[in-house]
């Protein structure tokens, strides 16, 4: 594959595109299915996009981000109506910078990044485009890590303790619902949770890992000869 300048954070669509957010150039990039190429560039000017996530719902995409070095401002969540043109963005006084995001079955978009002082903090988008509400979470989280919608609970990743933690939300506040250690990591940044599987992208071990979900434990499968995976996600053919 090609054009890439930095990539973080991977989403796919209801038809198997890939997009990669493309941290050092400022922009998105769109893959067909088994594609090489981009097919499409979405363009994110003075940010540093992270992490993606599409709404099945609507086929909105959704890119977290923070300013570029030496811009002003602050980070937040910008959506791409149709994955096309130019976004709306939204931001949290209480969030400086973005990491990952991802949708829950409603539409409802989940967000987790670093206040001002460094630490953690989580945030929703409901559906339908209302304000950033923050979000509380009874389980302490050091790193900032990948965030999916498992079919039951929203997953939020720790990536200091290799840890995904299965949330309820309700409200303005999140309940543990369980959690899944991901043995044999050394720092696992996104994850895409399949079924009874999840594969977690490893950059300080430059591993692709696999595990089973939500049991966690030992890997079952690894792959190498990468060099820092930040992103993952699995395109599945139609």
């Amino acid at each position: 594959m090609t054009g890439f300048g930095g990539p973080e954070g991977e989403c796919t669509d209801a038809t198997g595109d890939v997009f990669i957010a493309n941290f050092a150039a400022s922009n998105i990039l769109e893959y067909a299915h088994g594609g090489a190429s981009p097919i499409a560039t979405l363009s994110d000017p003075g940010y540093y996009p992270v992490g993606c996530s599409v709404d099945l719902t609507t086929g909105n995409l959704a890119v977290a981000n923070y300013v570029t070095t030496g811009g002003g401002g602050q980070g937040g969540v910008v959506i791409y109506k149709d994955a096309k043109g130019s976004p709306k963005a939204y931001t949290d006084p209480k969030i400086v910078s973005m990491s990952f995001c991802g949708y829950d079955n409603a539409g409802n978009l989940f967000v987790d990044g670093l206040t001002s002082a460094g630490t953690f903090a989580f945030a929703e988008l409901p559906s339908g485009g209302a304000p950033l509400k923050n979000v509380s979470l009874n389980q302490n989280i050091s790193i900032p890590g990948g965030i999916q919608w498992d079919g039951t609970h929203v997953t939020v990743g720790d990536r200091e303790t290799n840890v995904i933690y299965q949330f309820a939300i309700s409200g303005t506040n999140g309940k543990k619902a369980g959690s899944t250690q991901l043995t044999g990591a050394s720092e696992v940044s996104q994850f895409w949770i399949g079924g009874l599987r999840i594969i977690g992208s490893d950059p300080v071990a430059a591993k692709v890992r696999f595990w089973n979900y939500p049991a966690g434990g030992s890997p079952t499968k690894t792959i190498t000869g990468l060099v820092q995976p930040v992103g993952a996600t699995v395109s599945l053919a139609k």
